[in-house]
């Protein structure tokens, strides 16, 4: 496996080919249901029905969690969308710009607005992508911690009068035992005010911390640092990214994740890279990245986006190996 180069090709294959038990950390976002055409046969997102979309989504995480060390993290970011109306998450091809996994016709890739029919919903009907995915996750072996709400505070204006403006998207955070690595002092943050700070010093423990009837060492004065367990909804704005000419993954978004989900010099796994922000953020926090992209323009487009970033990377001593 190199580190901190990527993959072009289809994620599971290549994952195949990959040594168990040698990341530290996969942080994805998965193509969103019937909303891009990459121009890829058997290309994951424009598949006929939902099942089958998670079915190939359950099979790459698989072969991924095989790869992953055993206190190793994945976490996800995936939208939703709707049946019957031609709403993958954007809801004309002229506006996909505007959605982070959508992009302009005639630029790389094509905008793929379908109409999703499904027997299981009627039209106008929310699929819940979504939790399809993270209920069939679990169901195929992972540990579901926890589901994170990414508020956008400017989303895409919706010409709808039947229901509210989309203004959010979800991350699972997910694992491959029971006990994982999970370093929440590192994503810690600021009281939201002095009311909200106890008056009385409490103890943050541990994840997992808890063992022969006691708290183990790992317990701290948490709270006299001023600081409180971040929450678990994640205010981030979208970004544009000129070069592609549509909304990247933010690089405040993911940056918890990899502080909280690998270790300093560790290996961070993206099977689905696109313009390469899993990797731009793992460099920039002293952490490797291995990339997968089936698009070969978006490796281009990623390696150019990177590039400053690896040649500066031999200053730094990972001492991970391949």
């Amino acid at each position: 496996m190199e580190l901190n180069h990527i993959y072009n090709g289809d994620a599971l294959e290549i994952l195949k080919t990959l040594p168990s038990n040698s990341v530290d950390c996969g942080i994805t976002s998965p193509p969103y249901y019937g909303l891009r055409d990459y121009g890829v046969d058997g290309q994951i997102g424009l598949d006929d029905t939902p099942e089958k979309f998670i079915s190939r989504l359950v099979e790459v995480f698989r072969e991924f969690r095989r790869v992953l060390k055993p206190e190793g993290t994945l976490w996800v970011n995936i939208g939703d969308s709707y049946a019957g109306s031609g709403k993958g998450g954007a809801t004309h091809p002229e506006n996909t710009c505007n959605y982070k996994q959508g992009t302009n016709r005639g630029l790389i890739g094509k905008a793929a607005v379908t109409k999703v029919k499904w027997s299981e919903c009627k039209p106008k009907d929310l699929i819940g992508i979504p939790w399809m995915l993270a209920f069939a996750l679990r169901a195929d072996g992972w540990y579901l911690r926890q589901d994170i709400i990414w508020h956008k505070p400017n989303p895409m204006p919706e010409s709808v009068t039947d229901r509210c403006t989309k203004a959010h998207e979800y991350i699972f955070l997910l694992s491959k035992s029971q006990h994982y690595y999970y370093d929440h002092e590192a994503i810690s943050e600021p009281y939201a005010s002095k009311a909200e700070k106890p008056r009385n010093k409490a103890k943050e423990r541990y994840n997992d911390s808890y063992k022969g009837g006691r708290w183990s060492e790992g317990v701290r004065d948490y709270y006299s640092a001023g600081k409180r367990n971040k929450r678990s909804v994640w205010t981030v704005a979208t970004k544009p990214f000129k070069e592609a000419h549509f909304a990247t993954f933010p690089e405040e978004l993911i940056t918890p994740c990899i502080l909280a989900g690998c270790p300093q010099g560790g290996i961070v796994l993206d099977m689905f890279f696109g313009a390469g922000t899993t990797g731009l953020a793992a460099l920039k926090n002293f952490r490797n990245f291995v990339g997968i992209e089936l698009n070969p323009e978006y490796v281009k487009m990623a390696e150019r986006r990177l590039q400053p970033y690896k040649a500066q990377q031999s200053i730094f001593d990972y001492g991970v190996g391949t």
